[in-house]
């Protein structure tokens, strides 16, 4: 049974029959919000970044959102091999330890842990992030606007409600609650003079949805990394973040979930292959976390046309630990039982080994037979 399944859009398809797949023809990587699920994607990401893009000199851009705010940001570091071995060695063994009569922990405690985790992986590092000289990273975050300004317990789950309900009449109209806020680093050369306002632009168009753009510094990246995996009602919203609007900041996948954004838009000037690179955990790049229920907003639009998307075949998922992908439903699943989840998850992340070693053969022969339309 193949692990791997490769999908095309349209013009990624006519790319690939024209030039193959190369390095250089990577022009974007996009990295999905989705928790657990995103551990799957490690040894896709130590190959990709560690030993294919390797091979080419050219920038790249880095658009992530939750996890995948993570992953990327972490893609970004000198040793990115061994900065991935830790960020799946600290997810799978994070624990957040009840007090008696608690069903689960609070969103105060778990903010305050993860923060704490989170600074003491990229503490002493923030500068290779901001300045590697190839990578520019773009970080997803969701600003409430109006009741969802600030965080409330009674506002707040009444303004997730309204956002809710707009969604599911029309996606813009979601703006009117939540906006997306893109945290942008300059990328560059390294030590060379930069302003606090550099910031790379955009790999996608914006027309969708309301969108902001804020410049990523050393004075904000841990609260926007730490926004960009703010969970509602998990975790605490981040309030204000510096050189940004004023305003709560959630998690990235809540306006952007699978990251469905128009890419093709800022492709079509290209002169040479433009390809957005999507390792995912699916098939299907659902555009907000709200839409998880809205079926019809599953679809590939021509938003997508220059991706090329790698998921496991969901046959092989069923050969997982519990026939399916870890996810955070499994913290309730084990509850204090800690160590049947990291052997699970483990397992999990183990095998999906044949993910990166099914995408290295198929890069060695191509077979445009296997590759199937996003």
């Amino acid at each position: 049974m193949r692990a791997l399944e490769i999908y095309a859009g349209p013009t990624a398809r006519s790319m690939l029959e024209q030039h193959g797949l190369l390095p250089e023809h990577i022009r974007t990587i996009a990295a999905a919000a989705g928790g657990p699920k995103g551990l799957l994607l490690g040894p896709l990401d130590r190959f990709l970044f560690g030993q294919w893009l390797v091979r080419s000199e050219h920038p790249i851009d880095l658009v992530g959102a939750s996890i995948g705010a993570w992953r990327m940001a972490t893609a970004c570091l000198d040793d990115a091999k061994a900065g991935f071995l830790r960020l799946e060695y600290d997810y799978i063994h994070q624990h957040y330890a009840l007090e008696r009569g608690q069903k689960r922990p609070t969103a105060q405690f778990v903010s305050d842990t993860f923060g704490k985790n989170l600074s003491a992986f990229f503490t002493g590092h923030i500068h290779e992030v901001l300045d590697n000289p190839r990578y520019r990273l773009h970080m997803v975050t969701s600003r409430g606007r109006h009741v969802l300004k600030t965080e409330h317990p009674l506002r707040t789950p009444l303004g997730y409600m309204g956002a809710f309900l707009t969604n599911a009449i029309h996606r813009k109209s979601m703006g009117m609650w939540l906006d997306r806020v893109v945290f942008s680093a300059a990328g560059g050369e390294r030590g060379g003079a930069r302003s606090a306002m550099n910031m790379a632009p955009l790999p996608f168009a914006t027309g969708d949805y309301p969108t902001r753009q804020v410049a990523l510094n050393a004075g904000n990246f841990k609260q926007a990394l730490q926004a960009s995996c703010s969970i509602p009602f998990v975790l605490r919203s981040v309030p204000d973040i510096p050189g940004a609007p004023r305003g709560a900041y959630w998690d990235g996948g809540i306006t952007d979930y699978h990251l469905h954004l128009n890419y093709a838009a800022k492709a079509r000037n290209n002169t040479r292959p433009a390809i957005v690179l999507y390792p995912h955990f699916q098939r299907s790049v659902v555009p907000s976390w709200l839409d998880k229920g809205l079926k019809w907003r599953h679809r590939s639009t021509p938003f997508l046309d220059n991706m090329i998307l790698l998921a496991p075949n969901p046959e092989w998922v069923k050969t997982l630990p519990n026939r399916k992908l870890p996810d955070r439903n499994d913290f309730i699943h084990y509850g204090s039982d800690l160590n049947a989840r990291v052997k699970a998850w483990t397992t999990a992340v183990s095998a999906s080994q044949q993910l990166a070693d099914q995408f290295a053969q198929w890069l060695e022969k191509p077979d445009l037979g296997s590759v199937k339309l996003l």
